[in-house]
């Protein structure tokens, strides 16, 4: 069981600098609010991040 946990913090990590190297500060924003949100049931934040997120990919497409 440790193991996979430590795989998965690695895999988000990871997530979280490619977010960053790509979309920079605002990406890294959006993410969070979209795993706070996530974790905390919340619609409201996670909608938020969401949004966010999908400003940024629509941007660079």
């Amino acid at each position: 069981m440790p193991l996979v946990a430590i795989v998965l913090a690695a895999l988000a990590i990871g997530v979280e600098q490619l977010v960053q190297w790509k979309y920079g500060p605002m990406g890294i924003i959006a993410f969070v609010a979209l795993t706070v949100g996530i974790k905390a049931r919340n619609t409201m934040i996670s909608g938020i991040g969401a949004v966010i997120l999908v400003m940024l990919l629509a941007q660079s497409g």
